[in-house]
């Protein structure tokens, strides 16, 4: 499935809402709207415990099987609206705003270690009642995926992993600014947000200057919950166990890394190839962190041909 043009589109609302003078929030809300109707899916949330998960799932239940979409740090479930366009027509998919992130709950004491991540996880499925999905999971979302895979035999199909965390092996520019005290993905102040935008993506997707301004917004209101999170995951135990957990991954996995990225070294995708028993690798030239979002159609098709191979 391919979604909607969205250009036009946007064009359109910006055109109708600044001459009615709305407000940026109110293009935003209209924009993603928009974004979400195009690729066939619709809002919704779910109480687990005491957090509220926000997601995007099937506006249209199909047949197929379903995908479980795991974002990265600091982005949120829209990260994959572009992607899941492509497959809706034939996946169930859900795209979950994990705690802390997006329009989910955001407690600061709630942890947010890649283990606690994976439990999260395991307690979100259980309440949408999602059986042995599909998984896709980029940056944080990678590692997460990657461990859950690992720490549940038997509940995965299959997974996918964008430029996963977990592993670096191999310095990035991201390790060089971090350890300068410098984080370009934590914004803080005006501008911050198109830094860490040009830092994340080598292909960035059109989008119109008022809906990043609201993007800026909530990055910057989402300082503190981004620190506490980017600490636990810089934490999260000893890289050694990592790379050992998921020597037991028993699904077949593909692994796809932009070459360009800056956040984490594409190198290191050799290693996780290393590692998983049944993995392979794809290496895409010109694209940085975020394939999904810079490539979604080409990700998808080589979703698609993963799982005839796979099969």
């Amino acid at each position: 499935m391919t979604a909607r043009p969205i250009f036009p589109v946007i064009a359109l609302l910006i055109s109708t809402l600044l001459l009615s003078a709305c407000s940026r929030q109110s293009l935003y809300d209209n924009a993603i709207s928009w974004e979400r109707s195009g690729a066939g899916l619709e809002a919704s949330s779910v109480q687990v415990d005491d957090m509220t998960i926000a997601y995007l799932s099937n506006a249209e239940p199909v047949a197929g099987e379903t995908i479980v979409l795991i974002h990265g740090f600091g982005a949120n479930k829209d990260n994959w609206t572009r992607l899941a366009g492509e497959l809706t027509d034939e996946f169930n998919v859900y795209a979950i705003d994990l705690p802390g992130h997006g329009d989910s709950s955001k407690a600061l004491d709630l942890g947010y270690r890649f283990e606690d991540q994976v439990g999260h996880v395991s307690k979100i499925l259980a309440a949408l009642d999602i059986d042995k999905p599909h998984m896709m999971g980029n940056s944080m979302g990678g590692a997460i995926t990657a461990l859950y895979a690992a720490t549940f035999p038997g509940q995965v199909r299959s997974a996918v992993l964008f430029d996963p965390a977990g592993i670096f092996k191999y310095d990035s520019e991201l390790v060089e600014l971090v350890l300068e005290g410098d984080n370009p993905l934590i914004p803080s102040k005006e501008g911050d947000f198109k830094r860490l935008i040009d830092f994340a993506l080598e292909k960035k997707p059109f989008v119109p200057w008022p809906i990043y301004e609201v993007m800026e917004e909530r990055a910057i209101a989402n300082r503190d919950v981004n620190q506490v999170i980017f600490a636990a995951i810089r934490d999260s135990g000893y890289e050694p166990d990592f790379r050992t957990a998921i020597t037991r991954i028993e699904v077949p996995v593909l692994v796809i890394w932009g070459m360009e990225d800056r956040v984490i070294n594409y190198r290191n995708a050799d290693v996780f190839v290393e590692q998983i028993p049944d993995a392979r690798k794809v290496l895409l030239e010109g694209v940085g962190h975020a394939p999904m979002v810079e490539v979604p159609e080409e990700s998808a098709q080589l979703f698609r041909e993963f799982l005839v191979e796979t099969r």
